[in-house]
């Protein structure tokens, strides 16, 4: 199958190709830098060149498709309304183009932003709807597509999505924690937070392509919850630092932008995912990557 990624050269999209291609696939995926485009070439992918902002080549790029895995965010969050626009013109541009095609279309998402009262599950809808709503309301909008003739499939993310040289929300806080000599956590620290392996993630992903039906949402989910208290203690048994707790009211202050998510509670299950495509997580957990460096190796 013919298949075009944005997002091919970030962090999940790097290990999803890679997944993609083993299936034998072949790929073309969106590049916007040198660097990434060099990556890309180097496994054996088609670059064309663009990002978030060129609806004209990512229309172009899902026409010539069998299928389309969109993961690219902006994830800018000094301007979340332009990570927003963006989000939802790409994912309405690719829904127009594969209208009444029954071609599949498959968007990552995330857990964040589900219920917060208990542990969320694949049955639970996003509150997000419109463009002025988180992402765009780009999953609800990307769901409307399969009565036009889409095979929408959303990819909810943990919130971490966890291995070495990873850049994402765990690094944040591992640097927050290196920067003020404490490994810290949101009052009581029994928020939780759902984690997958980064090798898992991307197995679903493939997975996902060649088995979820239309309209599917999938959870890319191997922990349900690890609370952050014990997040906060592997941190600093890493970094060799004391552990504390910080008021609820001084997260933001001490942990920065990232201070708003880590006090959530954002724990989900998989159990649908797993059963649905015969997935089963093996990579190692949140707080054994930590242990073994993953977040403080060079």
């Amino acid at each position: 199958m013919q298949i075009f990624v944005t997002g091919a050269s970030g962090w999940i999209g790097s290990h999803a190709v890679d997944e993609l291609l083993a299936d034998g696939h072949t790929v073309t995926a969106l590049a916007r830098s040198d660097a990434s485009a060099s990556a890309l070439e180097a496994k054996g992918i088609r670059v064309q060149w663009g990002d978030l902002d060129d609806l004209a080549g990512i229309a172009r790029g899902a026409e010539a498709a069998e299928a389309v895995l969109h993961l690219a965010n902006k994830h800018d969050f000094a301007n979340q309304a332009a990570s927003n626009a963006a989000e939802r013109g790409a994912v309405q541009t690719i829904g127009d183009v594969l209208a009444g095609s029954d071609r599949p279309f498959l968007l990552a998402s995330g857990v964040a932003g589900l219920i917060q009262s208990r542990t969320s599950t694949e049955d639970d809808p996003s509150a997000a709807h419109g463009p002025d709503s988180p992402r765009g309301g780009a999953e609800n909008l990307a769901l409307e597509f399969v009565e036009r003739g889409v095979h929408t499939v959303i990819l909810r993310f943990a919130p971490t999505v966890h291995g070495a040289r990873d850049h994402g929300f765990i690094s944040v806080i591992t640097a927050a924690a290196r920067e003020h000599g404490v490994s810290a956590y949101p009052g009581d620290g029994t928020n939780r937070w759902a984690a997958v392996h980064v090798s898992d993630a991307a197995r679903l992903v493939a997975l996902g392509l060649a088995k979820a039906p239309a309209g599917a949402r999938l959870h890319a989910v191997a922990e349900q919850g690890v609370p952050s208290r014990e997040i906060a203690e592997a941190i600093g048994r890493a970094l060799d630092v004391p552990v504390a707790s910080i008021a609820p009211d001084d997260v933001v202050e001490h942990f920065g932008w990232i201070g708003g998510f880590f006090g959530m509670d954002l724990a989900a299950t998989s159990t649908a995912t797993q059963r649905l495509l015969g997935w089963t997580p093996t990579g190692p957990t949140l707080v054994e990557d930590i242990d073994a460096g993953a977040y403080t190796q060079p």
